[in-house]
């Protein structure tokens, strides 16, 4: 499996927004999706059962969001998104990929210890009463 770049342009957004909220309990709605691709240096890399929302701007990169329909996970399909967004934000001269995870998301917190990222610091209450985990991982990955 291979993921693709989504190009909004062309491709429908609603797809998105549906496998977000097939993800999430509080799924993003398709205006907002929509906004975020207006922001520059936002992309998607896709594959039919999910997605990665990233943004790079100068020599930064950050996961927006990662959703993978609940029936299609732990099947490597998140760790292919995450290798793909990684590569892709190198490209655009990213040195550095970061995101927030919650501190009792154990399967994410796995997924990205897994590749490689490592706690650069914590955010409180960065989900309603959940703490988040601040995970950086240096670009250009090295995915052994």
């Amino acid at each position: 499996m291979k993921p693709h770049l989504f190009d909004p342009a062309t491709e429908n957004v609603a797809d998105l927004a549906a496998l977000h909220a097939a993800a999430f309990t509080d799924a993003w709605r398709e205006s907002a999706i929509r906004d975020l691709f207006a922001t520059p240096g936002v992309f998607a890399l896709t594959v039919p059962e999910g997605f990665i929302l990233a943004r790079a701007a100068g020599d930064e990169a950050e996961i927006l969001t990662l959703a993978v329909a609940p029936a299609a996970r732990r099947k490597g399909i998140a760790r292919a998104l995450v290798r793909s967004a990684a590569d892709h934000a190198a490209t655009l001269g990213a040195t550095s990929l970061f995101l927030e995870v919650s501190v009792r998301n154990d399967a994410a917190q796995a997924l990205y210890r897994g590749l490689a990222f490592v706690t650069v610091g914590r955010r409180k209450a960065y989900y309603a009463d959940e703490d988040a985990d601040i995970l950086r991982l240096p670009l250009p990955p090295d995915f052994a």
